[in-house]
C-alpha cells in the first residue's frame, strides 16, 4: 500500500495522538478479535483490516517509531519492517504486540494468557504449575458472625493416583505451548490439555474436611482466602486458594448495619407517658434499658458497644434500639373506663402535647 492510499494509524484504531498505550492496547486487541483471519476464515477484507491494525498499533506502541510518526507521517516509518527488526524464518518481533496476541489466541482456543480463580494457570515449559483455586461456602448464624467461630468445610480436590507415572501430552508433544502461523504471525499459547507442563498426571477425586476460623465481624457474602488449600501443585509447585464464601442466616430480632445492630422494642402507652426501666435483648444478653417519660413512638436510644465486632480488632460497634409505642387491640371494661377518663381530660391539654402543638398551629395557619 503506497504511503498516499495508506490511511492514517490513528483514524485505524480510534485514537487520538493523547491515547495512553493501555487505550491503545484496547482499541487494538477490539479490532484484531473481531477481524482475526481464524476468525474470518477466507475473508479477504477482514484480513486486510486485521493487518491494517496491527500494523498501526505495531507503529503507535513504539514509543520512536510513533515519534517519526507524528512527525513526518507515513515517510518516517515506512521501510523500518512491520513490528522492527526481523526473526527467525522472516517474521518479526512485535514488542508490545505480542502480549496481545497471546490474549487473542487463548481466547480463540477457550483460555486466557492469565490465571485466575477457577481457571488453569500456565507455567514456564516444562516447569512445574501453582494448582487452581478452589471454591466453597459455609452458612453461619448471625451471632457467630458477630463474634466469630471455627467450621468445618468438606472440599474435594484432584490428587495423583498412585502407581501412575507421568505421561507425555499427546496435544502439545511434551512442550509445553502451542504454536501456530498465521499470516504475518507466529503466535504461542500455553498448552491447554497440560497447562504448560508438558506431561498428564492421572487423578482421582479425594475428600477432605477442613477447619476454617470465621473471624468476629464477618459481614454476608464475603470470602475468605485459605492459601495453598484449593488443587495441589505440580512438579513440587505450591497449591491453589481457597475461596470460601461466607453465608449469614437473617435473625429474627437484629437487622446489622456495618457493625451496628438494630432492633425494634415495644412499649405500652403507659410506659411511654410515664416513663420505665425495661429489659431488652442485645448480641450478649440481656440489659436495662431506661424510658424516658414522654417518650414518642420512633425514638431512638443507642447501647454502646453492643454491637458487632471490628474485623479489625477495634472494638464493637453500637445497638441502635428504636422504641414502638404499642396501641393496644384488646381493653378490659375497667381499661375502657380509665382511657375515656383520660380522653376527656386530654381535650383540654391537647395543645399542650409538642407533637398535637405543631400540628394544630399548622392547621390554623393553613385555613387563615
Amino acid at each position: 500500500m503506497s504511503q498516499q492510499t495508506k490511511r492514517d494509524y490513528y483514524d485505524i484504531l480510534g485514537v487520538t495522538k493523547t491515547t495512553s498505550k493501555d487505550d491503545i492496547k484496547k482499541a487494538y486487541r477490539k479490532l484484531a478479535m473481531q477481524f482475526h483471519p481464524d476468525r474470518n476464515p477466507g475473508n479477504k477484507e477482514a484480513e486486510a483490516k486485521f493487518k491494517e491494525a496491527s500494523e498501526a498499533a505495531d507503529v503507535l506502541l513504539n514509543d520512536e517509531k510513533k515519534q517519526r510518526y507524528d512527525q513526518f507521517g507515513h515517510a518516517g516509518v515506512d521501510g523500518q519492517g512491520f513490528g522492527g527488526g526481523g526473526g527467525a524464518g522472516g517474521f518479526q518481533d512485535f514488542g508490545d504486540l505480542g502480549d496481545i496476541f497471546g490474549d487473542i489466541f487463548g481466547d480463540f482456543l477457550g483460555g486466557g494468557a492469565g490465571g485466575g480463580r477457577g481457571k488453569r494457570r500456565g507455567s514456564a515449559r516444562g516447569g512445574g504449575r501453582k494448582g487452581d483455586d478452589l471454591e466453597g461456602s459455609v452458612t453461619i448464624t448471625f451471632k457467630e458472625a458477630a463474634f466469630g467461630c471455627e467450621k468445618e468445610i468438606n472440599v474435594t480436590r484432584d490428587m495423583v493416583k498412585e502407581g501412575t507415572t507421568p505421561q507425555p501430552c499427546t496435544t502439545c508433544n511434551g512442550a509445553g505451548e502451542i504454536r501456530r502461523q498465521q499470516g504475518f504471525f507466529v503466535m504461542s499459547q500455553t498448552c491447554y490439555t497440560c497447562g504448560g507442563i508438558g506431561e498428564i498426571v492421572q487423578t482421582t477425586r479425594k475428600k477432605s474436611t477442613l477447619n476454617v476460623k470465621i473471624p468476629a465481624g464477618i459481614d454476608h457474602g464475603q470470602r475468605l482466602r485459605l492459601s495453598g488449600e484449593g488443587q495441589p501443585g505440580t512438579k513440587g509447585a505450591p497449591g491453589g486458594d481457597l475461596y470460601v464464601l461466607v453465608n449469614v442466616q437473617e435473625h429474627e430480632l437484629f437487622v446489622r448495619d456495618e457493625y451496628d445492630v438494630h432492633c425494634e422494642v415495644p412499649i405500652s402507652f403507659s410506659q411511654a407517658a410515664l416513663g420505665d426501666e425495661i429489659e431488652v435483648p442485645t448480641l450478649g444478653g440481656k440489659v436495662l434499658l431506661s424510658i424516658k417519660a414522654g417518650t414518642q413512638s420512633g425514638q431512638k436510644q443507642r447501647l454502646r458497644g453492643k454491637g458487632i465486632s471490628r474485623l479489625d480488632g477495634r472494638g464493637l460497634g453500637d445497638q441502635i434500639v428504636t422504641i414502638k409505642v404499642e396501641t393496644p387491640t384488646s381493653l378490659t371494661s375497667e381499661q375502657k373506663e380509665i382511657f375515656k377518663k383520660l380522653a376527656e381530660s386530654e381535650k383540654s391539654h391537647l395543645h399542650t402535647n409538642p407533637m398535637s402543638k405543631g400540628f394544630f398551629e399548622k392547621m390554623k395557619n393553613l385555613f387563615q
